[in-house]
């Protein structure tokens, strides 16, 4: 088949979608990438086996995204792009990465005959929800987050496939009267890399690490504000910041607040790589992300990272999270938003409790939660298209 997937954002990097790219291909499917760029990025280029076709995008444009369900601008630029892509073109199906471009894809479907796929990445309505900016005054007369609600359900309805990232994704789907026959799980899960080696330290700090987006509903400020209630631990333990986001100088700002800067370190943003050796010199990885209805239904790429690595995770209680640790037995479990709790069990597991890495987090990785896995259910969904 030849296919043409539509990513709202810069590509490159993004590993789930390099990953969908590459074992599309693998098995001959030609893909063509059509996404919006904000840098002087070609219009067109190869990355791998993708074609990618790419159309600049203004700042106004870029931000009227966020009520787009109120203006026509955004989803404007998005039809005439893929308007004159396909007076180029043909393809055999539509494959839509994240809710927002759905619509685009449904009229591709309608027009040209085609199938449509929504890559649900998120809980894009549950997303809306807790993100900052959605909750000032400007985002909140912009964006109705029950009229997102009521366009996921018409789209997904309007889907031949709809890939999810979790179960409990899923689920949650199914509840919407989204055909369960429809809804395929294709997970966050890890393309395993070449095995890490541990760097030796002869530091006496206890590493503790967070790594990925940083925004206010990843909860790395609950994090610093349990940091303050063991603030005589200073000389002990080291909080590490691996990543980037538009909530990293109000964290910056809180550590101040709390003197905290012996204590932690912002590394920002990081290659691939130097993520890998951050992780591997720590000694317990933290998943903070606040509870809602958007982490309860979907997982985050950095778990399987954590587990990969045999490092002791301590987690808030998202349910996919709580899940796979509780069965895997690869760490703790916290109240989100219980700060006494979080500072309590990273006293307890940093230095008073035991340093036993749970090994076994490697072996579920290599067994169940890897790529080679969940590439088989995406190869398979397409296959069935094919009938």
């Amino acid at each position: 088949m030849k296919i043409l997937m539509l990513l709202e954002t810069e590509f490159p990097p993004d590993v789930r979608v390099e990953n969908e790219i590459a074992a599309l291909a693998e098995v001959g499917h030609e893909v063509h990438l059509a996404c919006a760029t904000r840098k002087n990025k070609p219009e067109e280029e190869r990355f791998g086996a993708a074609f990618i076709h790419r159309k600049k995008i203004s700042s106004f444009v870029y931000r009227s995204s966020v009520g787009a369900l109120k203006f026509p601008f955004y989803f404007n630029f998005w039809r005439k792009f893929i308007s004159g892509l396909m007076s180029k073109e043909t393809f055999d199906a539509v494959h839509v990465h994240d809710l927002p471009l759905s619509i685009v894809g449904a009229e591709i479907k309608e027009k040209f005959g085609i199938p449509l796929i929504i890559d649900l990445h998120e809980n894009w309505p549950g997303l809306l929800s807790i993100s900052s900016h959605t909750r000032t005054i400007a985002g909140r007369l912009l964006c109705n987050i029950e009229q997102w609600k009521l366009y996921e359900k018409k789209y997904l309805l309007l889907a031949d496939r709809v890939i999810v990232v979790i179960d409990e994704a899923a689920e949650r789907l199914i509840k919407l009267t989204v055909p369960e026959k429809n809804i395929i799980v294709v997970s966050n899960t890890l393309n395993i890399p070449e095995p890490q080696v541990r760097e030796k330290r002869s530091s006496e700090k206890k590493i503790l690490i967070y790594e990925g987006g940083i925004t206010y509903h990843r909860g790395v400020q609950y994090v610093l504000q349990s940091l303050s209630r063991i603030r005589h631990l200073a000389d002990r333990i080291e909080f590490r910041i691996v990543g980037a986001g538009n909530y990293l100088e109000e964290l910056k700002s809180l550590s101040d607040r709390l003197q905290l800067n012996d204590m932690v370190r912002f590394l920002g943003w990081q290659p691939q790589k130097i993520v890998y050796e951050e992780i591997g010199k720590a000694d317990l990885a933290v998943i903070p992300h606040i509870k809602s209805s958007h982490t309860d239904s979907t997982i985050p790429h950095k778990l399987f990272h954590y587990m990969y690595a045999g490092l002791p995770i301590l987690a808030s209680n998202c349910n996919p999270i709580e899940r796979i640790i509780n069965e895997t037995s690869t760490g703790y479990i916290y109240k989100f938003d219980d700060i006494d709790e979080l500072a309590g069990k990273i006293e307890s597991i940093l230095i008073t409790g035991s340093s036993m890495r749970p090994e076994n987090g490697k072996e579920w990785v290599e067994r169940k939660y890897n790529w080679e896995v969940d590439k088989k259910r995406l190869v398979s969904a397409y296959k069935e298209l094919q009938r």
